[in-house]
């Protein structure tokens, strides 16, 4: 039989530890529902420990949050290659995929929790919403946008927000259907926008002669097709 010796940490390595003990536990719980005692169990230390790295339960909350919203916006990021359709969709799968990883703690990022109207936590979720934003500008290969584009790309951003905060709360739709209703809405956005605007019309049909007939894109226009208005 062996005995484990616990490995002593470093400061910096042992904040990583609580940080991402933290973000576990507030990733299937609400953050008002995890106490500093928790976290000290689950990352094998004591309680006056963890005060020693982190002054209080919201710092560490906001340390949580931080990297939960790094990870949240990298996963925006996406080659600029193939259709823009299924570009977007690709991004989608992966921003769902971080809402169920993280269910109660993407919730709180976005509603609520100890931080709830903090300056620090205000400026983490608009530089989610920040990053999301340019990366799409870079897939649509815009690096001045006009009024209407932004208008247009921002509004998607926060319907992406909204749905997702709305599907957790029951998980009612298939995800891999809401997936491709956001690029949807997307494509309807655009198009809409379109209708006022010469120059959204011309990046438009850009975008609709470099998809697929089967592709995102594709699809919406096949879906509304049989449709009587």
């Amino acid at each position: 039989m062996t005995t484990g010796v616990r490995r002593r940490m470093g400061v910096e390595e042992r904040k990583r530890q609580l940080i991402g003990v933290a973000l576990e536990l507030f990733s299937r719980r609400a953050p008002d529902e995890v106490s500093i005692d928790e976290i000290a169990s689950a990352a094998g230390i004591s309680r006056p420990l963890v005060y020693h790295y982190f002054p209080g339960k919201q710092s560490l909350y906001e340390a949580a949050l931080r990297r939960a919203a790094d990870d949240l916006a990298g996963r925006f990021l996406e080659p600029r290659e193939g259709p823009l359709g299924a570009r977007l969709l690709r991004v989608m799968g992966r921003f769902f995929d971080f809402v169920e990883e993280h269910g109660p703690g993407f919730a709180a990022l976005l509603r609520g929790g100890p931080a709830a109207g903090s300056a620090e936590k205000a400026a983490m979720i608009d530089g989610v919403r920040e990053a999301a934003y340019e990366q799409i500008l870079v897939h649509l290969g815009v690096q001045e946008p006009p009024a209407r584009l932004e208008l247009v790309v921002r509004s998607w951003v926060s319907l992406a927000e909204s749905t997702a905060l709305i599907w957790l709360d029951g998980r009612r739709i298939p995800r891999a259907e809401l997936e491709s209703q956001l690029v949807h809405d997307f494509a309807a956005l655009a198009v809409v926008s379109a209708a006022y605007d010469e120059e959204m019309a011309r990046l438009v049909l850009r975008i609709v002669a470099d998809e697929p007939a089967g592709g995102p894109f594709g699809e919406v226009g096949q879906r509304l097709a049989p449709l009587q208005l």
